[in-house]
């Protein structure tokens, strides 16, 4: 696997470059970034590992007159950081940037050395980043200490700014994505071969997992079903509730997302494998999200906004008197743009039985797309309680989208 692309040091200076442009229109000497904790699982909040390159979990802190200084939690950090230079790996951290310092004292103390005691600083981690963090992910604790010992320092939310900037990815970065894209098309591919009568949901799972492992990505698990017909959305029950994993019979339809990062850049595909003959609504519900990810295809232009890209995407499920049971698509790398779903959850009969039922709205309608974004296409459709999901990693090309995934843009068929 030596022919794997990575990163050069022209990626690292772009994107210190990047964060300089960014205090400089925000007006702050400093950036403060926090990051999620490793094996956290899908859409990592992982800003750090953007300007480190190095292992997850680290808050940054970036003075605008020096090179970044990451506040790892742990000795393991420094100790991994060892071995690579012993192995040759091109870190972007030097040792001395380098400290088991990830706590509030860690980052006043970074901030006292660099004389911003009263200076503004911008911070990533007091916003919300949907869709799995709608509330702010910066520890309560923590930020309350910091600011209790720097009262004179003017904090500023920029992870907007961040996020705006940083939503195209360079060539190299579309390189890296290309290939976790690749092995996303990979992992679909096992679980079909895996897919048969008499096996379980766990056999197809892991055919998936197992393929995604042996080609070096990080595949943080994926959401599966199976059944005759279903509308709903998650991770494997058996994976939370003591229970054994349901068998695959024929007449089923197993539906998967899978979630497949390599270097941080993450693709994701949605599977579809058609067990035997379906039900009729089914496949018709399959037709329909095929029409929408056509539509989608269709609308994602540079010029155009994702809100436009949305209402595309949603034009054939309500025609066909459908409705979404997650997004139709959402932005990627990172995440930002989401496509409002949960709306037809009050059909369900069982739904009068519930407390309060709120759909999640669309994130991003006025986003205008640009050359380099990256897109999670989700098409998926329920016509009367049985769901249909299908599609792949998208990139806004210059001269029009491109396709990453084709096999798991179909309904498959086992």
């Amino acid at each position: 696997m030596s022919d794997v692309p990575m990163y050069t040091t022209a990626e690292r200076d772009r994107r210190w470059a990047l964060a300089r442009e960014l205090m400089d229109a925000e007006g702050v000497e400093a950036l403060v970034v926090y990051g999620e904790h490793e094996s956290s699982g899908p859409a990592p909040f992982a800003p750090d590992v953007y300007f480190t390159n190095e292992r997850p979990g680290a808050i940054v802190v970036f003075p605008r007159d020096a090179d970044p200084i990451s506040l790892v939690w742990s000795p393991m950090h420094v100790e991994d950081h060892i071995e690579g230079r012993r192995r040759g790996d091109a870190g972007w951290i030097e040792p001395r940037d380098m400290r088991v310092a990830k706590h509030a004292m860690g980052v006043v103390d970074v901030l006292k050395e660099h004389g911003l005691e009263r200076a503004a600083v911008g911070v990533v981690g007091l916003e919300p980043y949907p869709p799995f963090h709608f509330n702010p992910i910066m520890p309560h604790t923590l930020w309350a200490s910091v600011l209790e010992q720097l009262p004179q320092v003017t904090f500023k939310p920029v992870w907007l700014s961040l996020l705006l900037r940083t939503l195209c990815q360079s060539e190299e970065e579309l390189a890296v994505l290309k290939h976790s894209a690749d092995i996303g098309e990979a992992m679909a591919q096992a679980m079909l071969n895996a897919t048969r009568p008499g096996v379980t949901e766990a056999d197809v799972y892991a055919a998936g997992m197992a393929e995604g492992f042996r080609r070096g990505a990080a595949a943080p698990g994926m959401l599966i079903q199976s059944g005759p017909g279903f509308a709903c959305w998650g991770p494997p029950t058996w994976s939370f509730r003591p229970q054994a994993p349901r068998v695959i019979e024929d007449g089923d339809v197993i539906m998967a997302e899978v979630f497949c990062m390599y270097g941080m850049r993450e693709s994701q595909h949605q599977v579809a494998i058609a067990v035997g003959e379906v039900d009729a609504r089914v496949e018709q519900a399959a037709k329909v999200a095929r029409a929408s990810y056509d539509a989608g295809i269709e609308a994602l232009r540079p010029g155009n906004t994702f809100g436009q890209v949305v209402e595309a995407m949603k034009a054939p499920m309500e025609a066909a008197d459908g409705w979404n049971v997650h997004p139709l698509i959402h932005g990627l790398n990172p995440y930002g743009t989401v496509c409002g779903f949960g709306g037809g959850l009050r059909r369900l009969p069982e739904a009068a039985e519930y407390g309060l039922l709120m759909e999640v709205p669309t994130v991003g309608s006025d986003l205008p797309l640009a050359p380099g974004m990256t897109f999670a296409f989700e098409p998926n459709c329920v016509i009367d309680g049985h769901l249909a999901n299908l599609g792949g990693t998208v990139v806004v090309g210059a001269d029009g989208p491109i396709e990453l995934n084709s096999l798991t843009t179909h309904l498959m068929r086992a």
